[in-house]
């Protein structure tokens, strides 16, 4: 009998349109879909995140068994309990869909040094880092001629979904990891049910009711007008390239698509600089101040400005921010308090249920003018965002209880009141040339 084929799981918790699983099908043989609980990646998440990584997990293992096989859990160093599995199982080859990082690099080729053939699929993007290049170079440092080139790429076709998977016999699927019972930090109240089948049923809402909105309110920062499908991406329970066929021809579907397209962006420079968690993509000889005092008030929301503190404060209550409140709150940290990105993008990391390193790390340092922007001193006024995005203060008095009593827009300047509100600290940066 042909050998089995390892589908190991990382960030493509899905049956839809997942060419590593659907070549592994093709192949002779047994196929033994795999999850690594490793704990150097498992205990750097907060609760939320690891939540809905066991609703994903629950929901893939359920569709696997619809289809005749099952989903095997395994806890440790992700390479040696697929190289032990491997021999016990008597594998040779191992399926994975190919990611960015250099966790993913240093993974394949571990991997590799053990003997097992790796065969890298595409699936984690809309069209896979090295695609698209520019003439001379390895990769696109500025969006706009990325954009152009992504847009006139020939995308490949979705893989359907194997109607049955035959797993080797005597495979033990081994226990999921219980919702909530893992990770840091408190599990938000409304956390959305994780997976492949949530997600598909939340696209296919945003699809039919949030869409055609979206270029004129995706800023609207008490709207919420965004699709909340980041997390169902970052998991891969969701194809993003699904996601863009299925939204291109709708109205207002390009603005969704070009965002697509940055995740994208993102991605491909990752893959040809991974240390973007580590290091200034483009060195500019910034001054960082060390200020332990200021990190420690931005974390906790109580920088005195209110729609920073709105988009902390949203962070650590549910594990998501708003993506125009992720601009504010980076901007206040790296431009008005000089704090190294690091610190900013580090945390976000720690507590974003779509952390991601090439999303999260890419766009701090586009912030914070080390990363792919092309006006790196470009300036970001906190004031004149929270009044132009959040004009009557409603997003900040959802997030500060403290400022519930100032109505419409002086929410945002709780300075400016004869009596400022009790519990609520004043700015630890000068306002004064806000406006």
């Amino acid at each position: 009998m042909a050998s089995a084929t390892i589908v190991l799981f990382t960030q493509d918790l899905r049956v839809h349109d997942h060419p590593a699983l659907a070549a592994a099908v093709e192949r002779p043989g047994p196929t033994l879909p795999v999850f690594v609980l490793d704990p150097a990646v498992a205990g750097r998440s907060v609760r939320n995140r690891a939540a809905l990584l066991a609703d994903a997990l629950a929901d893939l293992r359920a569709a696997l068994r619809e289809r005749g096989a099952d989903l095997v859990l395994l806890r440790g160093d992700t390479v040696r309990e697929v190289a032990a599995l491997a021999r016990a199982s008597g594998a040779d080859t191992v399926h994975v869909t190919d990611g960015v990082s250099s966790l993913a690099a240093r993974r394949a080729r571990r991997l590799r040094a053990t003997g097992l053939t790796v065969r890298a699929f595409p699936g984690l993007t809309v069209v896979p880092p090295g695609e698209v290049t520019p003439a001379g170079g390895d990769h696109y440092k500025v969006f706009t001629p990325y954009w152009k080139a992504w847009e006139a790429a020939a995308w490949r076709d979705p893989v359907a979904p194997p109607d049955r998977v035959v797993l080797p016999e005597g495979v033990r699927p081994g226990e999921l990891p219980g919702r909530g019972t893992d990770g840091l930090g408190a599990l938000a109240e409304d956390l959305p049910r994780g997976g492949e089948r949530a997600a598909r049923e939340r696209l296919d809402a945003w699809l039919s009711s949030g869409l055609a909105a979206y270029p004129d309110r995706h800023d609207d920062l008490p709207g919420a007008a965004t699709s909340h499908l980041s997390a169902d991406l970052r998991l891969g329970c969701l194809s993003p390239l699904e996601a863009a066929l299925a939204a291109s021809p709708l109205a207002g579907g390009e603005a969704f698509v070009r965002q697509l397209a940055w995740r994208d962006f993102h991605h491909q420079v990752t893959a040809a600089f991974p240390a973007v968690n580590v290091r200034d993509y483009r060195p500019r000889d910034r001054k960082w101040r060390e200020d332990p005092d200021a990190l420690d008030a931005w974390k906790r929301g109580r920088t005195g400005v209110p729609v920073v503190d709105a988009g902390m404060r949203q962070l650590l209550r549910e594990g998501f921010v708003h993506n125009r409140a992720r601009m504010i709150t980076a901007a206040f940290l790296t431009r008005t308090l000089r704090v190294h990105w690091r610190e900013g993008a580090d945390h976000f990391h720690a507590h974003l249920v779509d952390g991601d390193v090439a999303n999260n790390y890419g766009n701090w340092q586009w912030v914070a003018g080390t990363g792919n922007d092309t006006r790196p001193n470009r300036a970001f006024n906190p004031l004149r965002q929270a009044r132009r995005f959040d004009p009557e203060g409603v997003y900040v008095r959802r997030y500060l209880p403290e400022l519930a009593d100032l109505p419409g827009g002086r929410a945002h300047t709780p300075w400016r009141e004869e009596h400022p509100p009790p519990g609520y600290p004043a700015p630890i940066a000068d306002p004064g040339h806000w406006g």
